[in-house]
C-alpha cells in the first residue's frame, strides 16, 4: 500500500516529536504493508516550511530505517492566498516528489470565497490539487455537496483512514461514506501523527472499503491511484 499524507518527519510540526517516534512510525506503516510513505509537513503559519530542511530530515529518517517503507518528500499546503502564490510561483518545493500533484488543506474556520478559482488556478498551471480529509471539516460535514462540484472540475479527494473506522466520529465516517457512494474519493491515506492516537496503518480501512464497495475500489484507493500519484500518472 501506499500513503501519500503523513506527518512522519522528527521535530517538524505536529507530527513525529522524536526521532525514535518516527522510526516507531516507519516501523508500524511496515508492519502494515505499506511500502511508500509521502512525508507532508505542514506548510502553514504555524510551522514555518524549508523544502530543503525537511529534504535533509527525510534523508536522515530514510538512512535509520532502510527502505521499509521507500520515504518520499511532499507538503500539506494551508490554502492562504501567500501559500497559493507562493505554489503557484514555485511549485516544485510543494508538490509530492517529482510530481505535478499538490495536496492542499482547508482551515477548519470556513471556507474561502473563490475557492474553485483558486483550485483552477492550480489546474492551469498544470498542478493537481488533492484535498485532504473533506469529511472531517465542520463546514463540508454540514454541507459536503460543494466537493463535488470541485471533483467535476478536476479536483482529487483523500479520505482519512481513521474517518473509514470511525475514530474520528460518526459524523467524519457518515461524510466519507457518502462521499465514497458518490464517486469522490481518489485515495485513502492516514494522515498519521504519531504511533499511538494516529499511527500510519491503511489496513483497517482497506477492509472497511472492502465491506462498503469491493477488493477492486479498496486496491484502487490505497494502492493504485496514490501509485499513479508518485509516478505523476493518471488515475487507474
Amino acid at each position: 500500500m501506499v500513503d501519500i499524507h503523513c506527518h512522519i518527519l522528527p521535530q517538524t510540526d505536529d507530527g513525529a516529536k522524536s526521532w525514535g517516534l518516527a522510526e516507531e512510525m516507519c516501523r508500524l506503516a511496515a508492519a502494515d504493508g505499506i511500502t511508500r510513505i509521502v512525508a507532508t509537513p505542514h506548510a502553514k503559519l504555524e510551522y514555518p516550511y524549508d523544502r530543503k530542511r525537511h529534504a535533509e530530515t527525510l534523508h536522515q529518517l530514510q538512512s535509520k530505517t532502510g527502505s521499509k517503507p521507500l520515504l518520499t518528500l511532499g507538503c500539506e499546503l494551508f490554502i492562504s492566498p501567500e501559500n497559493v502564490e507562493s505554489a503557484l510561483r514555485n511549485p516544485s518545493d510543494y508538490v509530492i516528489g517529482d510530481s505535478h500533484s499538490i495536496l492542499i488543506e482547508l482551515s477548519d474556520f470556513g471556507i474561502p470565497p473563490g475557492l474553485l478559482n483558486t483550485f483552477q488556478q492550480f489546474l492551469a498551471a498544470g498542478l493537481r490539487p488533492i484535498l485532504a480529509h473533506p469529511e472531517r471539516n465542520p463546514f463540508l460535514q454540514r454541507r459536503p455537496e460543494p466537493v463535488l462540484e470541485w471533483v467535476r472540475h478536476g479536483l482529487l479527494v483523500q479520505v482519512t483512514a481513521d474517518s473509514l473506522t470511525g475514530s474520528w466520529g460518526r459524523l467524519a465516517q457518515q461524510v466519507a461514506r457518502w462521499l465514497l457512494e458518490q464517486n469522490a474519493v481518489h485515495v485513502v491515506a492516514s494522515d498519521a501523527h504519531n504511533p499511538r492516537s494516529r499511527p500510519p496503518l491503511l489496513s483497517s480501512a482497506r477492509r472497511v472499503l472492502c465491506e462498503w464497495q469491493d477488493a477492486a475500489v479498496a486496491h484502487a484507493l490505497v494502492e493504485s491511484n496514490p501509485a499513479a500519484i508518485l509516478r505523476d500518472a493518471e488515475l487507474p
